[in-house]
């Protein structure tokens, strides 16, 4: 699955970026400034940045030095500043492309599927299997024995991130982060959308088997099928 953290201190981009990336299967992080963009790489493990040059803590040109040195992810500036020479420098500090501001959301995930592509990362899959449930992330449809179950918006966004890493360690961070158009989400908040979700896709919610708690750490979501559309972890 390709992840991406997006580098942006508007607000407004950042939702509208991870809200149009998720829409098409990718894995998705914000953050606001350089500094937490450094201080998430290693929590993210993204397989692509993309960076704006007008951040508040960190001239964008030195938040990219500093992310080269720290990683070789691929970087796709991007910003307000249209001149040559801003492209040339981006260009030569090691980004991979340069998208001006504002820009044309499908041309820009052209690019990032370009980029995808290069690097050999394929597309998330749209379809997960998973205890006596068919999850379709595309269409968000849960269904078990042919008949449908309800989730809200708030919750598929919850099972959307969880579904696209199956078997794997999703922390409260990486949830809060997909909530953050819904406003500012708390742990408590988190708990109380899970325990919803539970409720709607468990067979026993007390004792949960497919959504498992991490303690202190996040959740899992437990496959207990191997589907051709996904690759499950043992």
């Amino acid at each position: 699955m390709t992840s991406i953290l997006v580098v942006d201190d508007d607000p407004a981009i950042r939702r509208t970026l991870a809200v149009a990336l998720r829409a098409r299967g990718f894995d998705v992080h914000t953050v606001a400034t350089g500094r937490d963009a450094l201080q998430s790489l290693d929590d993210v493990a993204a397989d692509l940045v993309l960076l704006d040059l007008g951040l508040p803590d960190l001239d964008g040109l030195t938040a990219l030095k500093r992310l080269r040195s720290h990683t070789q992810v691929p970087v796709i500036v991007l910003s307000g500043r249209s001149g040559s020479k801003d492209k040339i420098d981006a260009l030569d500090q090691g980004a991979e492309d340069f998208v001006t501001k504002p820009f044309d959301i499908e041309e820009l995930i052209a690019r990032v599927r370009a980029s995808s592509r290069r690097r050999g990362h394929d597309e998330p899959p749209l379809t997960v299997h998973a205890g006596g449930l068919t999850l379709d992330l595309g269409s968000q449809r849960a269904t078990r024995a042919e008949s449908e179950v309800q989730l809200t918006q708030t919750e598929w966004r919850i099972v959307d991130v969880l579904a696209r890493r199956p078997g794997r360690l999703v922390r409260h961070s990486q949830l809060l982060t997909s909530l953050e158009e819904t406003g500012q989400p708390t742990i408590h908040d988190l708990r109380t959308h899970i325990a919803s979700i539970r409720r709607k896709l468990e067979v026993d919610p007390t004792r949960p088997r497919l959504v498992v708690t991490e303690p202190g750490t996040g959740y899992r979501l437990i496959s207990e099928s191997r589907s051709a559309n996904v690759g499950l972890e043992p």
